[in-house]
């Protein structure tokens, strides 16, 4: 008689759920259960086998639904990226890049200070030695971070306490720039962190290594806050989803949510046991990833929600590398991509409401360690491949390479799953509202309709806006505005720079080029010259050999030319005199 195979299974994975029947050892039925877990249970034999052998239902589930399950990276042809470039070989834990969809910034070795280089998109392949760099700093750069409202404006922080911020003109530079827009002066150590508000204008976050936090308006060029909460040297900070929460991490293993204009702790726990550095971000609905080591110094993340700080919601760990994770977040996609400094490897996350929130998606491998990783802001990447993220990796070799993530897509049309509104160009809040206490959403766009293609990918249409800094006068400064044109003192040095900041920065530019045009006339003149008298001089040289055949000729009466020979005459006889020798 013969008997199908498939009952007979079910028939074993029944009896073995049956309730009635007496049961194997806990570890046999925990194997069975393993192996036979593909096959269909009722909800009474399910709930009942949870129960006993303590399996989450998530073990249940073979395939998990994500259009981001097969999201995949490909790097671009050498000649596609950016080659020749010396990476700066600073020990501190930084990314070492910055991108926008206009440029690339990198931060590079420089002798006697501090440089970065700038790079349009377009200029691709190898990368002349003698390109112009952004050199004004006294000591290395350590941070640098574009300004999310303004693709031609960049931040710069070193080791000269100083941070710098650079107006950068469209197409790049032709020449090394020297000269910052607005110096902003504070810190009494280096400064190893800048970060841009996601919402106001002009507003720039700095941290040193003197564990203070500053927070600017870059308009005025004076300090708007400064936090003193940190014990040690900070090692990250980021912004919540509208700005009105600041989230760092220390060195002091803690990690801090901050009201930035109160200046109050609102919450602290401790992120991870190791020593090492970490690093914790803030997710779009308000979670908390943080990356850090633990006590064995094993690579690990957390996911954490803000009123429990101190209990992880799901803690992972991944390896024993030493280099430091940095979390890259895509607020329109939840996923979270993992660059540790030396690895070869990018691990991207998806985050979800469902257990084990923390999802992993795939790894994508190369043969070189990177030292440095940058990423590209979504309204940059190519709508019409399905490029969800792109990446720009920083090799030990000197070449930048540019590494697109994209969701295969069968159709050519615009995914309007794959790209909904994502953050645009335009701040939602000045520098002042803010700091009243004002709070909104970020200023968000659709890439379908205002958008324009340049390079394969996507920026805002709007011209290049230039960044005015006015810096504050006092109320004394601004009565005697009109007497300070016309006579200036020694008691109004003080705010005469103040209340005309915009002319003079422009001013200074255009003497300086002036000036410099005045010089290469003068150069020039002065070679016109020079060149002038040297031909006069051969032409008198030409000219004076054919002089002497004649002279003996009038020679038998000398008393009648006599008088009549010019004195100049007389001059060049006595100079040929040599030659007719």
């Amino acid at each position: 008689m013969e008997v199908d195979p498939p009952e007979i299974e079910v028939k074993r994975h029944n009896s073995f759920t049956s309730p009635n029947i007496k049961r194997a050892p806990v570890a046999k039925r925990a194997g069975r259960e393993r192996c036979h877990s593909y096959h269909a249970q009722t909800p009474k034999a399910s709930k009942c086998s949870e129960k006993r052998l303590d399996i989450p239902k998530m073990s249940f589930r073979v395939v998990r639904s994500s259009k981001f399950r097969h999201v995949y990276g490909q790097a671009l042809k050498r000649e596609q990226c950016y080659d020749n470039i010396r990476v700066s070989k600073s020990s501190w834990d930084s990314t070492f890049c910055a991108v926008n969809p206009k440029f690339l910034a990198i931060i590079v070795e420089s002798a006697g200070g501090g440089a970065f280089i700038v790079l349009p998109h377009n200029k691709v392949g190898r990368i002349p030695a003698d390109h112009p760099l952004v050199g004004g700093h006294k000591g290395p750069v350590l941070d640098i971070a574009w300004c999310p409202h303004n693709d031609n404006v960049i931040a710069s922080g070193s080791e000269d306490c100083v941070v710098k911020v650079w107006q950068i003109p469209d197409g790049g530079l032709s020449r090394t720039l020297t000269e910052p827009v607005v110096d902003l002066v504070y810190h009494q150590r280096r400064v190893g962190l800048v970060l841009w508000h996601p919402t106001a204008q002009n507003v720039l976050l700095t941290a040193g290594s003197d564990n203070q936090i500053a927070i600017w308006n870059v308009g005025t060029g004076e300090v708007l806050l400064s936090l003193d909460c940190h014990p040690d040297l900070i090692y990250s900070a980021c912004w919540n989803w509208t700005g009105s929460k600041l989230l760092t991490t220390c060195r002091d293993k803690k990690i801090r949510i901050i009201d930035p204009r109160k200046g109050e702790v609102e919450s602290e726990a401790i992120a991870h046991e190791g020593s090492k550095a970490s690093r914790a971000i803030f997710l779009k609905h308000g979670l908390v990833f943080t990356t850090g080591f633990s006590r064995m110094s094993e690579r690990q993340y957390t996911l954490r929600t803000p009123d429990a700080l101190s209990e992880p919601i799901v803690t992972v760990e991944i390896d024993t590398s030493n280099g430091v994770m940095f979390p890259l977040y895509d607020p329109d996609t939840n996923l979270i991509y993992l660059c540790g400094k030396g690895d070869s490897v990018i691990r991207y996350f998806e985050v979800t409401p469902e257990p084990p929130f923390v999802h992993y998606i795939n790894t994508f491998q190369t043969p070189d360690p990177q030292r440095g990783i940058g990423m590209m802001p979504k309204r940059g990447c190519d709508v019409a491949t399905c490029e969800i993220a792109k990446f720009y990796r920083l090799n030990n070799s000197g070449l930048c390479q540019v590494v697109s993530m994209t969701v295969p897509r069968k159709s050519e049309l615009f995914q309007e799953d794959l790209y909904p509104d994502t953050l645009s160009d335009e701040a939602s809040l000045t520098a002042t509202e803010w700091l009243a206490g004002e709070d909104a959403e970020p200023c968000t766009m659709s890439l379908k309709e205002r958008a324009l293609v340049v390079q394969g990918g996507y920026v805002s249409g709007r011209a290049a806006q230039q960044l005015h800094v006015t810096k504050k006068a006092n109320a004394l400064a601004g009565a005697k505005e009109r007497d300070k044109d016309r006579s200036p003192t020694p008691a109004t040095k003080d705010s005469t720079p103040a209340s005309a900041t915009p002319p003079p920065a422009v001013s200074a530019a255009v003497e300086k080029q002036l000036s410099d045009l005045v010089d290469e006339i003068r150069k020039l003149k002065s070679v016109i010259v020079k060149q002038e008298n040297r031909i006069r001089a051969l032409e008198a040289t030409v000219k004076a050999p054919p002089a002497p055949a004649p002279a003996p000729a009038p020679s038998p009466a000398p008393a009648s030319p006599a008088p009549a020979a010019s004195p100049t005459h007389n001059h060049d006889d006595d100079a040929m005199a040599p030659d007719e020798v």
